[in-house]
């Protein structure tokens, strides 16, 4: 599968983003409704007051939805609820319009993959018998692998570009190889929603731009609905069809990349002042001062930490 060339924002093929509601379907498709959580409550038992209370989210079928804001806006929290990591108190997450809580768990995997920050696997484990490991949604407890299994690693391997690593030890990887082999790991499972948590966090420019580079393949080649969560606003708007801006844990905006970044925007919800330049690849952001002030300077994490999700 072809990589398209870095950093190049697609067209958005959202038909309506106008109107100020991420999310409604492609124009003209009468297609399935994709993902969407409606009047969202989120809190963590730890906590006496909801991360995210009373929102709503759409994704677009086909398109990237990129979630932003700063650190503590409730951007991984409203992903864990998408993905059923963490149930609503009040709300419901649909999946082309069933529920996801009354989906079994190999059920929901087959049409929902999520890439998370707290996922670990053995040292030991090759990069190749990771990535089998997304196959686990299609196939039984004793089944053996099919060629179709074959097929869907091998293709993932290609598309996340670390056919080279395929024999090494995850335990010999660099923190970006590492990260290909798990977003390889993810691809295999086939799924027709996409969920990533920061995929592009701590690694170097070339890995960054790689991760990039297979998120707008998936959605250009694929059609694949993506919601991806991202620290940075700028890279962020050059990869989305979509933004959705939010702070401590409400929704300050959504709509195309040039309709969410703002110099406004970034004032109110980043608390910096910045001049944003209109380009072909989408908005240029260039920082120049921190604003001080308003109970802004606070950070938090996103969530508190959890048992990560383990390979064994």
């Amino acid at each position: 599968m072809a990589r398209r060339a870095s950093g190049t924002r697609p067209r958005n093929r959202t038909g309506n983003a106008g109107s100020g509601e991420s999310g409604v379907g492609p124009t003209g498709t009468g297609a399935a409704s994709g993902l969407r959580g409606e009047d969202l409550v989120l809190r963590y038992p730890s906590m006496e007051a909801p991360v995210i209370d009373g929102e709503r989210l759409v994704a677009t079928p086909g398109a990237v939805t990129a979630l932003v804001g700063p650190n503590g806006s409730g951007k991984s929290t409203l992903l864990k609820g998408l993905a059923r990591q963490l149930a609503p108190e009040e709300g419901s997450v649909l999946l082309d319009g069933r529920d996801v809580h009354s989906m079994g768990t190999k059920e929901l995997a087959r049409k929902l993959g999520l890439l998370s920050q707290e996922s670990t696997s053995p040292d030991s484990i090759t990069v190749e018998d990771l990535v089998y490991h997304g196959r686990y949604p299609h196939r039984g407890f004793f089944e053996t692998l099919t060629e179709e299994d074959r097929h869907a690693v091998d293709r993932a391997i290609e598309l996340a570009g670390c056919g080279h690593l395929r024999d090494r030890e995850v335990g010999s990887l660099s923190g970006g190889q590492k990260q290909l082999a798990w977003v390889a790991m993810v691809l295999a499972q086939d799924t027709d929603v996409l969920l990533l948590d920061e995929p592009t966090t701590f690694l170097d420019l070339h890995h960054q731009l790689e991760v990039m580079d297979i998120i707008g393949a998936l959605r250009d080649e694929s059609d694949i609905t993506v919601v991806v969560v991202l620290h940075d606003v700028e890279q962020a708007a050059r990869l989305a069809d979509e933004m959705v801006a939010l702070e401590d844990g409400d929704v300050r905006a959504r709509g195309t990349p040039e309709e969410v970044v703002t110099e406004e925007l970034l004032a109110d919800v980043f608390r910096i002042d910045a001049e944003v330049e209109r380009t072909d690849r989408g908005p240029r952001i260039t920082p120049l001062r921190p604003r001080h002030g308003g109970g802004g300077d606070a950070v938090e994490a996103d969530s508190p930490p959890t048992d990560a999700p383990r390979i064994e």
